[in-house]
């Protein structure tokens, strides 16, 4: 499979869970491979279920991923979950703490677990995410859970990724919950109070079920605790009705849409960029660009323009 994207494309689509993740990293070096992997496999997608979990840190996020794989895995469910983890400041590859904490599916074939260090990339995502959980759809899976970093309001990028977005929250951020309002809190397709044997868990509930929900007053609220399984089910059966109501009314459509024009504009944005890094090294470096054109960075950002224009 080594530099062959059609061999590893094939092996991919029939189940190969080492083309997989060859083809995972292809993208997330954002190699010319791994490009032409994701165009071979293109018409095995579509398939797929994508579920977001996102929320602050600390809320349980992983644990509830890891509970809901369990769950659908009883159902004969593929799941694949892409768990988003800081990036090393040294490597810049994914910290793996989500890896560790997924160790009970380790032994199962039928999941597929991948840390993705998020790089810097805004919104709780890693820059190719939605790359990888098109890699997981033609592999087969059923359900695709991508779990985000976990930094506040700027997890709303997964809104744009998942068929279906899950906000996590617990009890014991005080005022945190009106702080959050004009950004995570708007997004939540479900809301689900985790650890909800602490105190202040049903204050909690009580608050996302009245004013502080402004997208929709009726978002439903599920109390959840990952020790106990309580409110699992309830998840899954509300995850299951949004599903099919969302298909019925349109939106589900309209989000996977919307999706596929997000895409277009990213890689449109990566062609533009490698173009623009290929235009700067033909004239030496960014200081080199700089002294032919006598320090004038404008000018000599409209040199670079110009050269890729020809």
């Amino acid at each position: 499979m080594e530099h062959n994207p059609q061999k590893t494309a094939e092996e991919l689509t029939i189940g190969n869970r080492l083309a997989l993740a060859k083809a995972i990293s292809s993208i997330e070096n954002e190699t010319q491979e791994g490009e032409e992997i994701l165009r071979l496999t293109e018409h095995h997608t579509g398939k797929a279920y994508l579920i977001g979990i996102t929320g602050p840190p600390g809320v349980g996020k992983s644990s509830l991923t890891s509970l809901l794989a369990s769950r659908l895995r009883k159902e004969n469910k593929k799941i694949g979950i892409i768990a988003i983890d800081p990036s090393s400041p040294f490597s810049g590859g994914a910290v793996l703490g989500d890896r560790i904490r997924m160790k009970p599916h380790n032994s199962d074939e039928n999941v597929f677990v991948r840390s993705m260090g998020s790089r810097g990339a805004l919104g709780g995502l890693a820059f190719k995410t939605a790359q990888a959980s098109r890699l997981m759809d033609a592999f087969g899976m059923d359900v695709i859970i991508i779990e985000t970093v976990g930094v506040g309001q700027s997890e709303i990028e997964i809104a744009r990724t998942a068929d279906l977005v899950v906000v996590a929250l617990a009890p014991g951020f005080g005022d945190g919950v009106q702080a959050m309002k004009a950004g995570i809190l708007e997004i939540a397709d479900i809301f689900a109070v985790n650890k909800s044997d602490l105190a202040g868990a049903d204050k909690l509930a009580a608050e996302l079920s009245g004013n502080y929900a402004d997208r929709s007053n009726d978002t439903p609220v599920i109390k959840t605790n990952c020790l106990t399984n309580e409110g699992l089910e309830e998840l899954l059966n509300e995850i299951r009705r949004l599903k099919k109501s969302m298909l019925e009314s349109g939106i589900f459509i309209k989000r996977r849409n919307e999706r596929k024009e997000q895409e277009l504009k990213n890689l449109i944005q990566n062609i533009i960029k490698r173009r623009t890094e290929a235009a700067v090294n033909e004239f030496g470096g960014i200081k080199k660009l700089l002294e032919i054109n006598g320090g004038n960075v404008f000018q000599a950002a409209e040199t670079v323009e110009k050269k890729n224009r020809r």
